[in-house]
């Protein structure tokens, strides 16, 4: 209902000031209102209230927060899912279970005994992180013919998604073995703490779902089927023999840069181990065109390599999770009925093919979530080519619960507005809408490091007297180098001692209310020293591309405040935020 405001007037006059309608915004004369096309059966049928239908149809985006407020809770939500699909969710009729009613499970979670009520008192109310909307639920509960994947935007609830379809396989089948896999450990530590809300040890569904990281996971089989622990060569014993192999060779025209990329990046990457393989292995992402002749000089300095690693009793990650699909690809009995692997953005060529080999015959076999656009860490291939065809089991997230809309849209601008993978695959990014608004992403540069430190300082002490916790803080620089200088703008008072300070590297999985991400300088984003060690254009192309999907990474770690800080004249990449 509409709020009657009722001006005192003269006697004898009755004024009625009526609020006047949360109209949006119109962006430019092409645009259209988000609901124009609904009809007003539509509208009630979604829980608008009627005095509402013109409000609703008349908004545009920018105006749709402030409408938000004044309708019913589903109402808001089922305009949010038709604003960010352009389908509206169907009414639900009148259940006989009312706590089974889809708007009772947003905000109700049933508990089955004494023993779920305990475990779940247990645990602080912030850890109840696992909300899951309805129009996520149908990819939770739906069952794949073959491989599947769930993408979106940072924020849209991908991981809460690979979480949530882990317990019910494992509620739907009592003996199943589920793999629930990320990149790193703190990102699969995070998991299983969010699997203890959902499901509690009592229950059974807990041991039965093991959270691992790639490398944890392949580490455990690895001593399994060879009964030690693989010996990782480090990138400085690579570079060290390919420079001697390449000087025994007597090997012209290639740089020590290009030797340590070719190796990473395809020979190592895709366990090529004969020349043969080599003069035929497309050299995906790589520019510099090697002709057969090329490849034959080459070849010498990669086996001289493949040797040492022998001789040493060394090996790569890309080795062992080779070797390990090649020892389990053809058993029948595999240890995981149902593997589920977030993060997927970031799988290597030989750790997806470790886990297509893990994966059983049959439905739900394996799961993948990810963005492309938060990929960092590795060049893109063919999931296709390596048996993983998720085309047409592919689903985009487009409703954004942890990021507000204002910075959502700012970090947005970081990335292209459709992302394609080598498979024809697109992530559109047009069309995502977050659930809620806030104050816009502030870009300050300074003159001196110690102007930057006062004033993030003072930002921080201000989020703390306003109620921000400290541990809902984050201050993220790009190196490791750079810790200190963030840790300079913390303010030194043991309220603020909780304040995490990291690389944007290790900022993926985690969320605060405010973000700071300090030294925005020119030559650290991107970082001079990655532009340098390019190899060929390719990679250079690469390197710039990485740089800012770390920056996105970074900014959408925060919920309500982004504070983005420099030296003059500041990154390249801040002009996208203020255009």
């Amino acid at each position: 209902m509409r709020e009657r405001v009722e001006d005192v007037a003269p006697p004898g006059t009755l004024n009625l000031v009526f609020p006047e309608p949360a109209k949006g915004v119109k962006e430019d004369s092409s645009s259209k209102p988000l609901f124009a096309s609904l009809d007003d059966e539509a509208l009630l049928s979604a829980g608008v209230p009627e005095d509402w239908l013109a409000d609703v149809r008349d908004t545009y985006e920018e105006g749709f927060f402030a409408l938000a407020a004044h309708l019913p809770a589903e109402a808001s939500e089922a305009l949010l899912e038709y604003a960010a699909t352009g389908i509206l969710p169907p009414s639900v009729a009148r259940l006989a279970d009312p706590f089974s009613h889809p708007d009772a499970l947003r905000r109700i979670r049933p508990i089955a005994d004494q023993d779920e009520l305990e475990q779940a008192l247990a645990f602080p109310w912030e850890k109840w992180g696992v909300f899951l909307h309805p129009s996520q639920r149908s990819l939770v509960e739906q069952t794949f013919a073959g491989p599947a994947r769930v993408a979106g935007s940072a924020g849209t609830g991908k991981t809460i998604v690979a979480i949530h379809r882990a317990v019910r396989l494992a509620r739907q089948n009592p003996n199943a073995r589920i793999l629930l896999a990320s990149f790193s450990q703190p990102l699969a530590d995070a998991m299983a703490k969010k699997l203890l809300v959902l499901a509690p040890e009592t229950g059974g569904i807990v041991p039965r779902i093991t959270t691992a990281s790639f490398r944890g996971i392949a580490e455990q089989m690895h001593q399994l089927e060879y009964g030690v622990r693989p010996r990782i060569a480090s990138e400085s014993m690579l570079r060290e023999w390919l420079h001697d192999a390449a000087t025994k060779a007597d090997l012209m025209g290639f740089s020590d840069r290009f030797l340590l990329s070719e190796w990473s990046h395809v020979i190592d990457a895709w366990g090529i181990t004969s020349p043969e393989a080599y003069a035929t292995v497309q050299r995906m992402g790589r520019k510099s065109r090697l002709g057969p002749n090329q490849r034959e000089r080459l070849w010498p300095v990669f086996a001289s390599v493949r040797a040492s690693l022998s001789a040493e009793r060394y090996t790569t990650w890309s080795e062992v999770f080779t070797s390990l699909a090649g020892s389990i690809s053809d058993r029948k009995s595999k240890p995981f009925d149902h593997i589920i692997i977030d993060e997927a953005q970031d799988l290597a060529p030989a750790e997806l093919r470790f886990f297509a080999a893990l994966a059983p015959a049959g439905a739900d076999a394996i799961f993948l979530s990810g963005d492309v656009g938060q990929r960092i860490f590795q060049h893109p291939f063919s999931w296709a080519g390596l048996g993983i065809d998720v085309r047409g089991r592919s689903h985009t997230l487009k409703v954004c619960y942890r990021t507000s809309q204002q910075i959502r849209r700012a970090a947005d601008k970081l990335l292209p507005n459709v992302l394609r993978d080598t498979d024809g695959l697109e992530d559109e990014r047009r069309g995502i809408v977050s659930v809620f608004s806030g104050p816009p992403p502030e870009i300050r540069t300074f003159e001196n490091e110690r102007g930057e430190a006062d004033s993030v300082r003072a930002t921080i002490a201000t989020w703390l007297d306003e109620g921000i916790a400290a541990h809902e803080i984050g201050v993220f620089v790009r190196t490791q180098q750079l810790i200190q200088r963030a840790r300079s703008g913390v303010p030194g008072s043991d309220e603020a001692a909780d304040i995490v300070t990291s690389p944007m590297s290790l900022a993926k999985g985690l969320e605060f209310r405010a973000v700071v991400v300090m030294a925005c300088d020119e030559g650290i984003l991107p970082l001079d020293e990655r532009v340098a060690d390019a190899a060929d254009e390719a990679e250079l192309d690469d390197v710039y591309e990485t740089e800012r999907r770390l920056l996105y990474v970074a900014c959408t770690r925060a919920r309500e405040h982004l504070v983005l800080t420099g030296l003059r004249p500041g990154s390249e990449y801040l002009v996208d935020f203020s255009e």
